[in-house]
């Protein structure tokens, strides 16, 4: 990929996921404020979950079956800005739950087409780099919203969301347009994928090992504010994890994958998520919270860099939307939703030592990792 075709995908990720940085934050602070219970918003947000895991892989199957991902993430992205500006607009409950859950509908299949877009370019290669600016401007979207926000209410997180979601889908439309795949029946493109092995594993592996981060994700401030850590120590806390996935990304994730391979930096990111959760599951002192939450990078963005990486040589290129789509749906969305479900009784149960289930749901990622050496050291292209 040339230098201009790198920058034109930083500036898709910095976009796309500086969207999700100014909306995901502030989108139940707006809900609240427009009259919706706590209850309430709950209940809408778990519906647009289902929504996204339901509609993003047939969309990503049609994007390949017409060889249109950039057509798709266009309308998607576009589709996405002036639904944020309709919530931003929209008056009642009734109106507000349908824009909500028609917004889940465009945008869910958002960053899996982006991935195949950028993929499709072959600048995988330099792929962790165009990722990291994605981490990296949604930590600075969030910043920026939140003092936003601030200054001039709830409306500022969807405007600046709108903004960024409708200069993305320019973006998209700069690039060059796929070439035409081989035609399939969906059904039977459906079925090599679910038939291709090193796939199935490399979703399993992913979802065992995200799937383990719900109950930090749920309960981590909670137990450490409940142990006396201001929630000023707390945010920083979080904000150094995201730190560390924005630095894996872009530089100790690639050496990682030259070095090692794929297949063991995935057994690697789920030994990493053993021990992390391990230490949370005996732990509130400080200082080894700084050293565990250090190993998101690992636990997060090594993962995502190596199961793409294992993807793009195990499923051909005229599936991969539709492999993307399922991996984000069922390897981390489906995953976390039904982690976070067993969270809740298993940390109101136990507290901090439930975190050894999730210490044991990354264990269990190696075995299956490990059945993915020699998987990954081939094209499986043409035996999917």
């Amino acid at each position: 990929m040339s230098e201009g075709g790198i920058g034109r995908a930083v500036a898709l990720y910095a976009a796309l996921y500086g969207g999700y940085g100014a909306l995901s934050p502030f989108l139940p602070a707006t809900l609240a404020a427009r009259g919706f219970a706590a209850s309430q918003i709950g209940t809408l947000l778990a519906a647009a979950m289902l929504v996204r895991l339901v509609v993003g892989p047939p969309t990503g199957r049609l994007a390949d079956r017409y060889a249109a991902v950039r057509g798709f993430l266009a309308f998607g992205l576009a589709a996405s800005s002036g639904l944020t500006l309709g919530l931003l607009a929209g008056d009642g409950l009734a109106l507000l739950v349908v824009l909500v859950l028609i917004h889940a509908a465009t945008s869910a299949a958002l960053s899996p087409l982006a991935d195949a877009l950028v993929l499709s370019s072959r600048s995988g290669a330099v792929y962790g780099r165009i990722r990291g600016a994605g981490s990296a401007a949604f930590i600075a979207t969030t910043v920026l919203t939140g003092w936003l926000v601030g200054r001039f209410g709830n409306g500022a997180g969807l405007t600046a969301c709108a903004v960024l979601f409708g200069g993305a889908a320019l973006v998209t439309l700069g690039f060059a347009p796929g070439a035409p795949a081989p035609m399939r029946g969906d059904a039977g493109g459906v079925r090599a994928l679910l038939a291709n092995g090193p796939f199935r594993r490399l979703v399993l592996a992913a979802a065992l090992v995200i799937g383990a981060h719900a109950m930090h994700d749920a309960f981590a401030v909670i137990a450490w504010t409940g142990a006396g850590i201001g929630a000023s120590a707390a945010g920083l806390l979080w904000a150094e994890a995201v730190a560390a996935e924005v630095l894996v990304f872009l530089w100790l994730g690639p050496r990682l994958l030259g070095r090692i391979g794929p297949a063991r930096a995935l057994e690697l990111a789920a030994l990493a998520g053993a021990l992390r959760w391990a230490v949370q599951a005996q732990t509130t002192w400080l200082p080894a919270l700084v050293a565990i939450q250090a190993l998101h990078g690992l636990t997060f963005a090594l993962l995502h860099l190596a199961c793409l990486r294992i993807l793009t040589r195990a499923v051909p290129e005229g599936l991969r939307a539709t492999a993307l789509t399922v991996y984000g749906s069922l390897g981390l969305g489906l995953a976390s939703a039904l982690a976070t479900l067993a969270a809740g009784p298993l940390y109101g149960g136990l507290g901090l030592p439930a975190f050894w289930f999730m210490s044991g749901l990354s264990l269990l990622a190696v075995p299956v990792a490990q059945r993915l050496r020699p998987d990954s050291r081939q094209n499986e292209v043409g035996h999917i």
